[in-house]
């Protein structure tokens, strides 16, 4: 950061970015440099002795043996160079890494007379047109193999050239300071992610929103990088760091907590938790994991929904696994246990969702009993219009079977937002309906839509779950703390890597929590709560921009979060002597947290995992059976 500037054009990489490529292609060519001094030495005298002198035998063999080997020794030469000296400074300290440009210029230059001295390799060993016969076996493997590893390297090295290859990099910053610029190179980055998406999922234009969609998350993409010059490892470094500055603020508050002598915001009581909740709203009775349309010919898909919800088939009244951008496969079952006739829906398990899922902007969404200016999630609204027209016809149809059976609705994730939206539009016939939404995305509705959703819809997260955080302003955000946060560390980016990768196997360590940043004291005085507030020190044309005004660079001007009354269920902490001995207490403990709980993005090992749908069963049912063990321990 920013980023790296090579002949007149930026690239997707910094020039701190070359220290593990460097050192990997140094031990490798240091093999290479070995085993060709051991074939000169064996090779050299004999190529004397060769057939025909001249570029049809021994000249050109010497040539290509010492050329080979000079150039290996000078690579490596350079190679040491580029890594030391991208090496140097923090993420922010450019000025010192200012000779990684030539370097890495000179190593350009060095392919072509690479990829010279390959072609006469090739031309030894496999054309047959050099008369100069290798006898000895193992010269003649090892310098088949140095020309094939060659070729490979070299297409390697062209891929890699592709990867950071940036089609707009002629664009300067600075000239993005004025507003006409910066919508003109919007328009462009947004064209370039949507030909991106319309070659890498060709398959998806056939369905009937696929070039809407795409659309939609290249104007996302677009708007979040835009006037930024960051490149993707600065992201995952500043991610990184993100982790040790969490978890020092984490450290802080329970210090605070401890010193003020606060009662504990979590519990493992789950009777004191629902002590005040309606008697639908319970773990107990949150459902469990005909028609059949746009199924396979061998109806797999039916037979899986049988399998996992251990019904039999005359329960399952309805099922489509219609699965398209903005549609999404959902089943209508019979719990004749409960009486209830309930509607699942899937969450996001293939491409196509993820873009449905991604296309977060907000649009008008309008339901009987809800503020005129309440917006939703464009994707999941759409979502919700495209099943409730084959839902309501099945629904008409089951109630006139059950006319004495609860409507309850439920989902996992992309699920669960589409089941808060189809159940607002369904309330006004079926006012008795029930929602129950598992890891329901933060960006999902309106403020006042949300409270008006507490009567009806119960959510549950687990833990440090990713997506009930997930929301457009959570995202640029994060975006904005990445930036604040490498500005502040003093490590520089390779040490940053090898510290990511300790954190992920033996956690954070108390002595990083504070040796990782110049100043401390600073991290706390950026850290605000009004997210629209945060400023970067500038350091840089790219930090100034950034800091100017990042409300007036938001991607959607309402700001929307998760429905419902919201259980949180975290694992609780064991102390002391739980550590060690196995204990009797309860594994979870609990909470009803509100929406703004969840709208900073947490960078945590676990916050991938306890989204999974099979996780979050895990958990729940772990809750309830301690709950049950616990109360019969007490009866006992």
């Amino acid at each position: 950061m920013p980023a790296l500037r090579l002949l007149g054009r930026k690239w997707l990489a910094a020039s701190d970015d070359l220290v593990f490529p460097s050192i990997f292609e140094l031990l490798f060519r240091f093999v290479w440099l070995v085993l060709i001094a051991l074939v000169v030495e064996v090779l050299y005298p004999i190529t004397w002795q060769c057939q025909t002198e001249g570029w049809h035998g021994g000249s050109f063999v010497r040539l290509y043996l010492c050329g080979t080997l000079t150039l290996q020794a000078c690579l490596m030469l350079l190679l040491a160079a580029l890594a030391q000296q991208s090496a140097r400074g923090t993420i922010t300290e450019t000025d010192i890494r200012k000779l990684v440009s030539p370097l890495l210029l000179l190593k350009v230059f060095l392919v072509l007379p690479e990829v010279g001295l390959n072609v006469m390799g090739t031309m030894w060993m496999f054309c047959e047109v050099i008369e100069c016969t290798v006898k000895d076996k193992f010269s003649s493997i090892v310098i088949q193999s140095i020309v094939l590893f060659n070729w490979v390297q070299l297409a390697l090295t062209v891929f890699g050239l592709f990867m950071v290859f940036d089609p707009l990099g002629s664009v300067n910053y600075g000239d993005m300071q004025d507003t006409p610029n910066q919508v003109r190179h919007h328009r462009k980055v947004t064209g370039l992610w949507s030909r991106r998406f319309r070659w890498a999922f060709c398959w998806l234009k056939r369905d009937e929103h696929g070039k809407e969609a795409f659309q939609q998350v290249a104007a996302l993409l677009s708007a979040l990088f835009r006037s930024t010059d960051l490149v993707p490892s600065d992201v995952v470094a500043g991610c990184v760091l993100l982790r040790v500055r969490q978890k020092r603020e984490t450290r802080e508050m329970r210090r605070i907590q401890m010193l003020n002598d606060e009662e504990p915001i979590y519990t493992t009581d789950v009777n004191k938790v629902f002590s005040e909740t309606p008697p639908w709203m319970n773990l107990d009775d949150a459902p469990k994991n005909s028609i059949v349309t746009d199924d396979n010919c061998c109806l797999c898909h039916f037979a899986g929904v049988k399998y996992m919800s251990k019904l039999s088939a005359d329960d399952i009244i309805f099922a489509s696994f219609n699965n398209r951008v903005f549609e999404l496969p959902f089943c209508v079952i019979a719990d004749h246990d409960r009486e209830s006739i309930v509607v699942a829906v899937r969450g996001s398990i293939s491409l196509r969702d993820i873009f449905t899922d991604f296309s977060a902007g907000s649009e008008k969404f309008e339901a009987d009993g809800l503020p005129e200016d309440t917006a939703a999630h464009k994707g999941m609204s759409m979502g919700a219009a495209k099943m409730l027209r084959r839902l309501m016809p099945v629904l008409d149809r089951t109630f006139q079977q059950f006319p004495h059976y609860d409507l309850i609705l439920t989902g996992h994730s992309l699920g669960a937002g589409v089941a808060v939206l189809v159940a607002l539009k369904l309330r006004p016939k079926y006012p008795h309906l029930k929602v129950f939404a598992f890891s329901t995305p933060a960006g999902l509705i309106s403020r006042d839509a949300a409270r008006f959703t507490e009567s009806f819809v119960l959510s549950i997260g687990v833990g440090d779950d990713l997506v009930m955080r997930l929301s457009v302003h959570s995202i640029e955000n994060l975006r904005t703390k990445v930036i604040q946060t490498i500005h502040a560390t003093k490590l520089p980016k390779y040490r940053i890597m090898l510290n990511g990768f300790g954190y992920a196997l033996f956690g954070v360590p108390a002595r990083d929590l504070e040796s990782t940043w110049r100043r401390p004291e600073d991290l706390e005085a950026n850290n605000s709560d009004d997210s629209d507030a945060l400023l970067v020190q500038s350091v840089s044309t790219e930090a100034a921009l950034v800091s100017r005004n990042v409300f007036a660079r938001r991607f959607s001007s309402a700001r929307l979060f998760t429905a419902g009354r919201i259980l949180h269920i975290v694992r609780r902490k064991r102390m002391g002597i739980e550590k060690k001995v196995r204990t009797q207490e309860p594994t979870y403990e609990m909470r009803w947290a509100c929406p703004e709980d969840f709208m900073e993005l947490q960078v945590m090992p676990r916050m991938l995992l306890d989204h999974l749908p099979e996780n979050v069963h895990r958990t729940i049912q772990t809750v309830i059976e301690e709950k049950h063990s616990y109360r019969v321990t007490q009866v006992i």
